[in-house]
């Protein structure tokens, strides 16, 4: 089997104490993925603290602060796999205030594992942690409704919960989304089936892990490869070799990773925001040439015809070039402790370029009781809104819905350089916070 369709990117969300690093601790136990001295350091800091099994969180809860609160508050990473999969797993944590590492763990995932205790149900974190997922297109969401253990594996505790979360995803726009039954303390359903829960036929957690297919974060069923070309040019190529080899004197290469699609040499390409149309005569890596390159892969390209191009410019194909902008919708998640306020000025960062940008108009805050926009003069930390942008010049933004590689861009402070906002491109001509797709996908 290919090695890059057996890897599968997860991460873990929740509330607080909804027991998520349980969850992963479980997960890496029960499926033999934990190290003998790993386990002997977790069963000696279980016994000092006078329990009488391991505490499965201390697997994941790294950082002594974490340890020493009982919370996550940073994401970890960690690693493990099957015979089937091999997977990376982002345990991020729960609270309020770390929603921000959230984020981050969430941005590169193709599952996100939601953790909700049966006893709490649906809270306002749980409907965060969920339109985070719609805005950042996770394609598959599994909702564990944890702790079964607790209300006597009770199936009518279930079945609301899973009913409710149903609900929320509909709402907010999550494509696919499925319920699991599971307590990650005893270990049901988490790697293996439970007797417990007899009236639930489906399958494990780690069983659905195994058997999910991962796909790119796009709204097109194509791979990225088939996508139509982007390439964000990061550095130009100019080796300074001449005494050495003279061969190297007339080089001039653009390096950078292809974003989407795939570009063959004799390729039609047009380089943004500059409009000027050439074609590609070569594709450089480091262990030599070749005659094409797709998403994924850092190569150099040269270009048939000398055009003044630098670190933040776009080759794209001539076919579906996108146009370049200075004014754009976008999705918000704010992430710093300051508030965000019509007028401000930030630096925001796109793809490899870097421009200024002023707020314009502050549309809309996503209340999270209500699932719907709600008017506000400005967004403090973790609200997700929608903004307009007015930018001090071009840059080839596409909706993050049609192309992840150029949706997505942060907002940064100009002074501190601290980063501000993850955002998503909007397209201007659909209103509202969050838009449910077109196919919804569930189980319970």
């Amino acid at each position: 089997m290919d090695e890059q369709a057996t890897l599968l990117r997860l991460a873990t969300a929740g509330s607080v104490d909804d027991g998520k690093s349980t969850l992963v601790g479980r997960l890496l136990y029960d499926s033999k993925s934990i190290l003998a001295d790993q386990l002997d350091a977790v069963e000696r800091v279980s016994q000092e603290r006078g329990l009488t099994g391991a505490d499965l969180a201390l697997l994941t809860d790294g950082l002594r602060a974490e340890r020493e609160q009982g919370i996550t508050i940073d994401v970890a990473y960690r690693y493990f796999a099957t015979a089937e999969r091999t997977f990376i797993l982002a345990d991020c944590p729960g609270h309020v205030q770390y929603t921000r590492n959230t984020v981050t763990g969430a941005s590169t995932a193709d599952v996100l594992v939601l953790l909700v205790d049966v006893r709490r149900g649906v809270l306002e974190q749980t409907r965060r942690h969920l339109a985070v997922a719609a805005l950042l297109r996770v394609p598959h969401v599994v909702v564990a409704v944890n702790k079964l253990d607790l209300v006597d594996y009770s199936q009518e505790d279930y079945t609301r919960v899973a009913e409710d979360i149903v609900e929320v995803g509909k709402d907010l726009g999550v494509e696919q989304l499925s319920t699991i039954p599971v307590s990650a303390l005893v270990g049901d359903n988490v790697v293996d089936r439970s007797s417990r829960t007899p009236w639930y036929d489906g399958p494990s957690l780690l069983e659905l892990l195994v058997t999910i297919e991962p796909r790119p974060h796009q709204a097109a069923e194509a791979g990225r490869e088939e996508l139509p070309l982007r390439f964000p040019v990061q550095y130009v190529l100019r080796p300074q070799q001449a005494a050495i080899s003279p061969e190297y004197v007339e080089y001039r290469g653009y390096a950078g990773q292809v974003a989407q699609g795939t570009v063959r040499v004799g390729d039609e390409v047009v380089v943004l925001p500059s409009g000027r149309t050439t074609s590609v005569v070569g594709i450089d890596t480091a262990t030599g040439e070749l005659q094409e390159a797709s998403a994924g892969e850092s190569v150099s390209l040269r270009l048939a015809d000398e055009i003044d191009i630098t670190r933040g410019e776009l080759i794209a194909a001539v076919q579906d070039a996108p146009q370049p902008t200075q004014e754009i919708d976008a999705m918000v998640s704010w992430l710093a402790d300051t508030p965000l306020r019509i007028g401000q000025r930030v630096l925001l960062k796109h793809t490899t370029r870097t421009v200024q940008a002023i707020v314009r108009d502050l549309e809309g805050r996503l209340d999270l009781d209500t699932m719907t926009p709600e008017p506000v003069e400005h967004l403090e930390l973790n609200d997700i809104g929608r903004v307009r942008l007015k930018l001090a010049s071009p840059i080839v933004a596409e909706p993050y819905a049609t192309s992840r590689a150029t949706g997505a861009f942060l907002l940064v402070d100009a002074q501190q350089g601290l980063t501000l906002a993850a955002g998503m491109v909007q397209d201007p001509e659909t209103p509202g916070i969050v838009h449910p797709q077109t196919a919804f996908t569930w189980q319970i």
